[in-house]
């Protein structure tokens, strides 16, 4: 019988025929053989178990069930990659699409594509094919700007950071070099409290656990709903389960049957700034003195759309400059400041994917020593028992008589960058004696307790930033301990200690007993004192001190933050040691005013203010009061919670609502069969009808880890759908109608 002739019987494959009728012929056929080699099952939580017969089958599958889950997060990642968000949100984002466009270039990344390996470039087309062939077997979604995917454009968003270290530069000081002048955000100025951007990851050796075994905590802090649960499988021996943040055909924090590892921000200065001094002409481009020299600016025209109010493209054409230190980004003091960061789309992307297949410690490092990952220290495990904590291995060699953490003299050649370090030459630990290893986007010495290494032996630019509370936290739970257990590191993952808010709290009850008996502050005060006096500084849900400290902490952020930006100092570490008694205490007047006013009492428990709601699908948060929420008990990562909730008021609310924090976290446990537990922020889908937009948020809140369905035999009976891609399958039922979890 012919081959189209059984096809057509079967209503599974229906809908592959139907979605590719209009594709062009040599597409369609592609599209539809490599969705042959594919298969799809969805477990009970939603989550894709992915497998396909080569590498590149399992990136196509992959991707298309990224897009089933998620399309408008997958196109807006690319928006922000390629710069090209105004033609979807108008002439606003322009200067947001100009900072990416300011390195990324659309026909070198053509050309990027071309000279890749052929392996790379079969992934990258498998890419593309995925995501145009879900597009054409689903003419309900209408993307806003992506209606076809390029494999080049995969190079535009290689490392895996949702943000990367281009958002370090400031879109108002861009804005104001190249357009009209524009002050900087409250946000930019630090003058808003800002949940920090990273994660904890926690390696434990097998001489600590109790089963021998070693053990990888997971808990990225980033944006929710930014990142997508997926086990991908081939016949080539690609089997890696974890995160992938949308749009991006690698896991990047998760782990294999033999090794994981986690990605923390980094502390190292790996975007330097070079103040030019520049000289303009009358004719030709403007110089730059570099030595003795008197070079010309790199000219170069940026033409970008957007969206006008009418629906309409309008195009707006920039002349940008750069030097051989980077592009030009902003002015200062009558110099031009050109910023240098790392831009390396083959090598950033074939380490990214590459690290997934590794199997230990050394063929880890072997893959990093490419040197494309530049903002990301990395936790690492192994069944073999080796654990480590990896500096990012895109470092440049630096002078270090100058502060790169300010703008350094461009016309001197001695600031330049001279070359990279050596992998061995990082401050990075491997199987350290004390037998454990963590970061929570502090500084490299402290990783590893006593064997950390030392700040002396290493030029300063291998940290900017220094300590944090969650580093002590982690540091109070770690060392002394042993007889470590999956269900132990899970509990410490979500140990409820505020180590911040026992160094701060003090001072604030100190200054209360200061004040004279017929002080009017005595009395009012009187009562919150006693409650914060009494606190165990630990979150809870039914704690109103919580809500008090944090309350108060957020005050003081608001008036202080911007001068301790300006110092480079913790706002936490600034309250301690520059804020004044007086200040202290008139903050906390204004938290149980607040308080007062908001919720009808100061003594309002912290989970009726602190509250996870998601309303619906749409990019941008939005809250209300009157709608459902739920209850978080753990706080902002600023006050040293590992487990982080980063949530504030939003227009018209009164309650705290989330928008970043605990985004993905999973403990692996690496015996002879690999086992592991995880949960997400809400759920794997994005789609509000889906039972699974939100059947993870109980979970969520209570630190409550599922099984993770790693083997065949461990998803047997989990099994929600199994289907390839592009064909007609029974869909999950909807949010009204899926049972309890």
């Amino acid at each position: 019988m012919d081959t189209r002739l059984r096809a057509l019987r079967n209503p599974l494959i229906l809908l592959s025929l139907a979605a590719t009728a209009a594709a062009p012929a040599p597409d369609a056929v592609r599209w539809r053989e490599e969705a042959a080699r594919v298969t799809i099952i969805r477990d009970d939580w939603g989550v894709p178990h992915i497998h396909g017969h080569s590498d590149a089958d399992a990136v196509f599958g992959m991707i298309y069930a990224q897009a089933e889950d998620d399309f408008p997060r997958i196109e807006t990642n690319y928006l922000t990659a390629l710069g090209r968000t105004a033609e979807a949100d108008g002439e606003g984002a322009i200067w947001a699409d100009l900072r990416q466009r300011l390195f990324v270039d659309p026909e070198q990344l053509k050309a990027d594509y071309a000279a890749s390996p052929a392996w790379l470039r079969a992934l990258m087309d498998a890419w593309a094919d995925g995501l145009n062939y879900y597009l054409a077997a689903h003419p309900e979604t209408k993307p806003r700007v992506l209606t076809h995917f390029e494999p080049w454009m995969a190079l535009s968003f290689t490392e895996g950071s949702i943000g990367g270290d281009i958002e370090r530069i400031s879109l108002g000081d861009l804005a104001s070099f190249y357009g009209k002048p524009t002050a900087r955000t409250p946000e930019e100025l630090g003058m808003i409290p800002r949940e920090p951007s990273g994660s904890n990851g926690i390696a434990i050796a097998p001489r600590l656990t109790k089963d021998g075994h070693a053990l990888l905590l997971i808990n990225p802090h980033t944006s929710f709903y930014f990142r997508s649960e997926a086990q991908v499988t081939s016949d080539e021996g690609l089997n890696a389960y974890g995160a992938s943040t949308w749009g991006q055909f690698f896991v990047y924090q998760g782990f294999n049957a033999h090794a994981g590892w986690m990605h923390t921000s980094s502390t190292v200065d790996n975007v330097d700034e070079f103040a030019e001094k520049v000289t303009l002409t009358r004719t030709g481009p403007p110089r730059y003195s570099y030595g003795k020299e008197l070079r010309p600016l790199i000219e170069k025209q940026v033409t970008l759309s957007y969206r006008q109010p009418d629906g309409t493209l309008a195009k707006r054409t920039f002349k940008t400059y750069a030097t051989h230190h980077g592009p030009i980004t902003r002015s200062e003091n009558g110099r031009w400041i050109a910023t240098a960061l790392m831009w390396r789309p083959i090598p950033a992307l074939e380490q990214s994917y590459l690290r997934t297949k590794t199997t230990n410690l050394a063929d880890y490092l072997a893959i990093a020593d490419r040197k494309a990952n530049s903002s990301n220290d990395t936790l690492f495990a192994d069944d073999k028992g080796e654990i480590a904590f990896l500096m990012p291995q895109f470092m440049p060699v630096r002078d270090n008589r100058f502060d790169y953490t300010r703008p350094v003299d461009g016309s001197d050649p001695a600031t330049d960058w001279h070359g990279l370090h050596s992998l061995a030459s990082l401050p990075s630990v491997a199987n350290p004696h004390i037998g454990w290893v963590h970061n929570t986007n502090d500084w490299p010495w402290s990783s590893a307790g006593p064997d950390s290494p030392k700040a002396a032996d290493y030029p300063r630019y291998m940290d900017q930033i220094g300590p944090n509370a969650r580093g002590e936290h982690a540091d109070l739970l770690l060392t002394g301990k042993s007889g470590w257990t999956a269900e132990g590191l899970r509990a410490a993952a979500f140990d409820s200690y505020l180590p911040a808010f026992a160094h701060l709290v003090p001072g604030l009850v100190a200054a209360w007993h200061a004040l004279p008996a017929d002080d009017p502050q005595h009395a009012a005060l009187a009562e919150p004192i006693a409650a914060l006096e009494q606190w165990d500084y630990r979150w809870s849900g039914d704690s109103v001190a919580t809500s008090l400290a944090v309350l108060w902490g957020d005050q003081l952020w608001r008036e202080v933050g911007s001068f301790a930006q300006a110092e480079r100092i913790n706002v936490p570490d600034y309250i301690a040691t520059r804020v004044s008694p007086e200040a202290k205490l008139k903050a906390l007047t204004a938290t149980v005013e607040q308080l007062n006013r908001d919720f009808g009492s100061w003594r309002t428990p912290w989970g009726q203010i602190n509250r996870y709601q998601r309303i619906d699908d749409a990019i941008t948060p939005h809250f209300s009061d009157a709608q459902p929420s739920k209850p978080v008990p753990f706080t902002s990562a600023q006050w040293g919670s590992l487990a982080s909730f980063g949530a504030k008021r939003w227009p018209g609310t009164a309650r705290y609502y989330g928008t970043s924090g605990n985004s993905f976290v999973a403990v692996v446990e690496f015996g002879p069969r690999v086992k592991a537990m995880a949960v997400m922020a809400g759920g794997q889908s994005g789609n509000a009808a889906s039972r699974h937009f939100a059947d993870q948020i109980d979970r969520y809140a209570a630190g409550a880890l599922r099984p993770i369905y790693f083997y065949p035999d461990e998803l047997k009976g989990h099994i929600e759908r199994r289907y390839r891609p592009g064909e007609i399958a029974a869909q999950p039922p909807t949010q009204a109608s899926s049972r309890a979890k």
